[in-house]
């Protein structure tokens, strides 16, 4: 226990620290600046960070949310974003232990959460991200051989359909970011989990927007890659029992 503990302690020390630089990723894709050569800085005063400026979730409750030179408020989403991200790491593992499936949905987690707050923010999906996830497909075929057929079929399952509705509307059903992340994730996932979150997707989206509108006032257009990244998420950790579940109540297996 106490090992187990001490394990998990690490694994969410290690979320906050990927969590960090995930912050760096969403405010500098965006404006494609360089995410790696480029010094941390205040967005008001431009004062250089420090390291002990940059330590994940502490630097934030000890500065109290505000610039150590200037004083002015630091955005909430840096902490969020921090503790998320640890958060996510700790029920992948809590899933899947310690295995390579787990090290790629950490992975996966820490692209869906970048895409799905520069999407919220700009209604688009950076190529660069679904290239990511891709290639965490890709390696998840070459670790497992013996299911090939099912990430191949997940690659074109859910993606192709989109793309036709893509065609056919000319981009306004839906977006081309979106069609390439179920492609990138299908193959990752395979057919039925990318199947089933995509339709988790659809339904959070539909919910969530709807009453993001009755009491927000939002408009009729809606980012789609946060809500299909909620529901890639939940079936990648509970997919196969909520398949296996829908299953047996049917009376298929």
């Amino acid at each position: 226990m106490p090992q187990t503990i001490f394990l998990y302690i690490l694994i969410f020390l290690y979320g906050i620290i990927i969590g960090s630089f995930l912050n760096v990723c969403i405010y500098r894709i965006p404006k494609k600046e360089n995410i790696a050569t480029t010094r941390s800085h205040c967005m008001s005063c431009g004062y250089q960070l420090k390291w002990y400026d940059l330590v994940p979730l502490f630097s934030y409750l000890v500065l109290r949310g505000r610039c150590r030179k200037c004083g002015s408020r630091i955005s909430v989403q840096y902490p969020l974003v921090e503790a998320l991200n640890g958060g996510l790491y700790l029920l992948v593992f809590w899933r899947y232990g310690l295995s390579i499936d787990s090290l790629l949905y950490c992975f996966l987690f820490s692209a869906l959460v970048v895409l799905s707050v520069i999407d919220f923010r700009t209604y688009e999906i950076p190529l660069g991200i679904n290239f990511f996830i891709l290639t965490l497909g890709l390696i998840h075929i070459v670790t497992d051989l013996s299911n090939w057929l099912s990430y191949g079929i997940g690659l074109l399952s859910v993606s192709i359909p989109l793309l036709l509705i893509y065609l056919a509307t000319k981009g306004r059903g839906i977006g081309g970011g979106d069609v390439k992340l179920m492609a990138a994730t299908g193959l990752l996932l395979g057919w039925k989990l990318n199947l089933l979150g995509f339709l988790l997707g659809c339904i959070l989206g539909s919910v969530i927007h709807v009453c993001r509108m009755k009491i927000a006032g939002e408009g009729r257009v809606l980012a789609m890659g946060p809500y299909l990244a909620m529901g890639i998420a939940i079936s990648a950790i509970w997919g196969e029992q909520m398949i296996a579940w829908y299953l047996s109540f049917v009376g298929l297996s």
